[in-house]
């Protein structure tokens, strides 16, 4: 399968890197220096600088723009493409539909671990494609189909969102060992090896059972747990996913 590229930013680099030994690959986008660099990274891919119109008929897309730029690119996209898959957060199929032509439509959100191959990526769309949806994004990491859209946009305040949400726990860690009088360096170095530990953890076992694995009673995990309970953490981090899903929606409202 060849795939085309719509976009070269962050997502569609690291989206291309995971791909690029699987597929054949074009990128069409607008900056010719960004365009070559990437092309003299990645000499296996095709590269190509957007005319004012650009024929999709019969390809595979992957569009993987800013969402705003939508408007504006989508007159430059004449005939109907085979597939698209979109990386737009919070754009609907049925906005992309209304702008694009193709038979048929995949959302898709991948997150920041993309660039490392570790992306946690929700798909969604024509169920037609979803074999060949998961067998294209498991190149970048581990992913998961939702029956709808509205799922998927409460996955993004999860996953989309996660990254961020858990870089404060971790900066917060690494601060609270400082505070303590632990050198930075040896803070970060910690934190670091925790989350690298915890993700095999957390990838086998269900959070509570590691929590409850972990806290003897009177220790010194039962004492740090009950000053996360004091501080409401756990509502706090149940109120940012159901912030970020208000906001996925009122997003896709709007485009």
């Amino acid at each position: 399968m060849k795939l085309t590229f719509i976009g070269n930013g962050n997502m569609a680099k690291a989206l291309i890197e995971g791909m690029v030994g699987k597929y054949e690959i074009e990128v069409l986008g607008r900056n010719a220096a960004s365009l070559a660099a990437l092309q003299e990274k990645l000499p296996q891919i095709t590269t190509k600088v957007m005319d004012e119109t650009e024929d999709i008929t019969g390809k595979h897309i992957i569009l993987a723009v800013k969402p705003y730029s939508l408007p504006d690119l989508a007159p430059k996209l004449k005939g109907e493409a085979e597939t698209l898959f979109s990386v737009l957060a919070g754009t609907s199929i049925e906005s992309l539909k209304s702008q694009l032509h193709a038979k048929k439509f995949i959302r898709t959100m991948p997150n920041l671990g993309a660039s490392y191959l570790k992306s946690m990526t929700t798909i969604t769309g024509d169920i037609s494609l979803k074999a060949t949806a998961l067998e294209i994004f498991n190149n970048i990491g581990r992913t998961l189909w939702v029956a709808t859209e509205n799922e998927l946009d409460i996955a993004t305040g999860v996953a989309g969102s996660g990254p961020a949400f858990l870089a404060l726990v971790a900066e917060a860690l690494a601060d609270g060992a400082v505070q303590q009088g632990l050198k930075r360096a040896d803070a970060q170095e910690l934190v670091a090896g925790l989350f690298e530990g915890f993700a095999a953890l957390i990838a086998n076992e269900n959070p509570a059972l590691i929590k409850d694995g972990v806290m003897s009673p009177g220790g010194t995990t039962a004492a740090g747990y009950a000053a996360l309970e004091r501080g409401n953490v756990r509502n706090g981090m149940m109120e940012a996913i159901a912030d970020a899903y208000a906001k996925a929606k009122e997003l896709k409202e709007k485009n």
